[in-house]
């Protein structure tokens, strides 16, 4: 998921560069090591640099839930045999392939409508794993009003996957930590900069 406003942050997150790459590209490598396919949720003609098909948003504007459903729908008109959808966004800096193999696996062997971890800041809606199936009943609570992504896991009765889950993943805290601000952008990059040392 990319194209977001970055209000906070004052530039676009997918743009921004940590450890030598856009997010949008080091999100994209990370997701190929871990997905059989990656595609990007995004306003077309907005990342000339993508390095993986751009699916247009629906519902530009309208918030990520929007850019989900897109994503389901997506999938179930080009692959209907897939399943499932591990959607993250772009600004998720330290998410791990080992983490992100984890949630897929757990997914494969779920009969759950979705699948999402907890953090100590609550559900983690972008970055859980959706059923294709779903996009039909979001797609019309969308319509009906629907906006938050959490109301959607609801809907779905999504199972919800505590830190004994994901802490073995995450011995720094920072899993689930993404860029909201500039002060946020500085301390990844500090961050990253001290693991290059």
């Amino acid at each position: 998921m990319a194209g977001g406003g970055s209000t906070r942050l004052g530039e676009d997150k997918a743009r921004v560069v940590l450890a030598g790459q856009p997010m949008l590209i080091r999100m994209c490598q990370l997701l190929s090591g871990v997905t059989a396919s990656v595609h990007i949720v995004a306003p077309l003609g907005r990342y000339e640099f993508a390095v993986a098909p751009v699916i247009e948003d629906r519902w530009p504007g309208e918030g990520p839930l929007g850019g989900i459903i897109t994503a389901l729908q997506n999938t179930s008109e080009r692959e209907p045999d897939a399943e499932w959808n591990l959607i993250v966004s772009c600004d998720m800096p330290f998410l791990t392939p080992e983490w992100l193999e984890y949630l897929r696996d757990f997914a494969l062997a779920s009969h759950a409508r979705g699948i999402v971890p907890q953090s100590a800041s609550g559900r983690e809606p972008l970055c859980a794993c959706w059923r294709t199936s779903a996009a039909v009943e979001l797609q019309t609570a969308f319509e009906g009003g629907m906006r938050r992504v959490n109301d959607a896991l609801k809907l779905l009765n999504a199972e919800v996957l505590d830190e004994a889950h994901w802490k073995r993943f995450d011995s720094a805290g920072r899993l689930f930590w993404n860029m909201n601000t500039p002060a946020d952008y500085k301390e990844a990059q500090r961050i990253m900069e001290s693991e290059r040392l």
